[in-house]
Parts: C-alpha cells; sequence; structure tokens
C-alpha cells in the first residue's frame, strides 16, 4: 500500500470543514440513524413483510434546532378546542422524537430504533393477553410500532431499562403516570419532522443490515462525529 506521506500529518476535519466538502461533494456520505416499519408486500398478499426504514439523520445538515421536537409532540398530543381536535402546543418534553445536544457541539436526534428483537417488549413482565397475545407494551402489527397499553400497564419502568441497555435509550417514563413514553407512532404514515424539517436532515429511506449508527446510543455517536469534526488533541 503507498502511503502520501503528507497525509498522515493532516489534522482531522472540522465540523464546518466537512460540511463544506459534504456539499462540494454532492453529499455522497450520509450519516443516519433511524427507525423501520412494516408495508404490505404487494396487492392480494395477506401477510406483511418487514421492511427496513430509517428516519435518518444527516448529521452534518442537523442544527439542533428542535423543529421535529415541536411538531412531533404538536401531531401526536392534540388538543380539543371548541369540540375539535387540533394540534396541541408542541411541547418538546411530549415529543417521541429527542434531541441531544453535546459540546463540542454536535445534535442527534434520537427516535425508536423498532428493534428486531425488542428488547423493550421482552422485558415487560404483565403476562400476555389471552386473546391478543400483546403484553402490556407491544409491537402493533399495523405499522410494527411499539405500543403501550395504559390499562395493563404497571409503570415499572422495566422497558425503559431495557431499552437504555439495549438499544438507542429513547425510553423514557412519563413524569405523571410513569407508563413508557417517546414510541414512534410514524404519524400513521405521514412523518411530521421528516416534512418539516427546515433544513432537510431527516429522511425516510430503506437501508440494508449493518446500517451506521443503528441502536447506537447518543453518546456513542456524539464521540464518533466529534473525532471526525473537532481536533480534540489540544
Amino acid at each position: 500500500m503507498n502511503l502520501n506521506p503528507s497525509a498522515l500529518n493532516e489534522k482531522p476535519l472540522s465540523r464546518r470543514e466537512f460540511i463544506s466538502r459534504m456539499a462540494l461533494g454532492g453529499g455522497a456520505l450520509v450519516l443516519i440513524s433511524g427507525c423501520s416499519h412494516w408495508v404490505l408486500p404487494g396487492p392480494g398478499s395477506k401477510q406483511r413483510e418487514k421492511i427496513y426504514e430509517y428516519i435518518a439523520v444527516d448529521y452534518t445538515k442537523c442544527t439542533g434546532c428542535r423543529t421535529c421536537e415541536a411538531i412531533c409532540s404538536a401531531f401526536n398530543n392534540p388538543i380539543s378546542v371548541d369540540g375539535r381536535m387540533v394540534a396541541g402546543p408542541g411541547n418538546p418534553a411530549l415529543s417521541n422524537i429527542f434531541v441531544h445536544s453535546f459540546n463540542p457541539d454536535v445534535s442527534v436526534p434520537a427516535v425508536c430504533a423498532r428493534c428486531t428483537d425488542t428488547p423493550c417488549v421482552n422485558a415487560c413482565p404483565v403476562d400476555q393477553d389471552p386473546t391478543t397475545g400483546y403484553r402490556a407494551i407491544f409491537q402493533d402489527t399495523n405499522y410494527g410500532t411499539i405500543t403501550n397499553d395504559p390499562d395493563r400497564c404497571i409503570s415499572c419502568g422495566n422497558c425503559v431499562d431495557a431499552c437504555r441497555e439495549g438499544s438507542v435509550g429513547i425510553l423514557a417514563q412519563h413524569p405523571e403516570t410513569d407508563r413508557p413514553m417517546r414510541m414512534c407512532t410514524l404519524c400513521d404514515g405521514d412523518l411530521q419532522c421528516v416534512s418539516n424539517c427546515p433544513y432537510e436532515a431527516l429522511s425516510l429511506i430503506r437501508v440494508i443490515d449493518d446500517q451506521p449508527y443503528y441502536r447506537m446510543s447518543p453518546d456513542k455517536i456524539a464521540k464518533k462525529l466529534s473525532d471526525r469534526w473537532y481536533d480534540l488533541s489540544a
């Protein structure tokens, strides 16, 4: 292998330099993480096939503006006004996507990974319902989203611990009910965070196995991005 001696002395790219080169190069490299959902394989089929599609984050575009949090919360927490259901106030604390901010400047939006081995579901101590086969937290058959049954949930937090230890760590306990929250609903197929991101940093794409950053914690993602964008050796 022939090495360029000058390349050995090059400093790591700064975030600004990295983004600039990405733009000039047509954005060939996209740094992503995200979640999967279910689709029907074709007309007339009675079986659902699990297709991995991700709410992908282009970290070179994300500014940490948290628009995704506000729009997600507003859509998924509607309120009644004069007898009509309208979008809620957009409280980021109730959002299903959560933007982690780090120093040096790195923003890492986190969202449910829809893990194939569903550690959150497996950790639920509530017995399976004899009719549906569901525990208090389960994977919905329509979109493959993780759903909580508030009538059966005992607010133990096992699912939250399992998510933190074995996946992204997006699940949290609701401050009032202690039931799990931040399970992505895919907005019934109309992804609000994707369509309303002002910097087009979010997208729904189909990916191959072993996608970079899949099920990686925000802390680990931030470490990798910091190493790529900043010279922290000084």
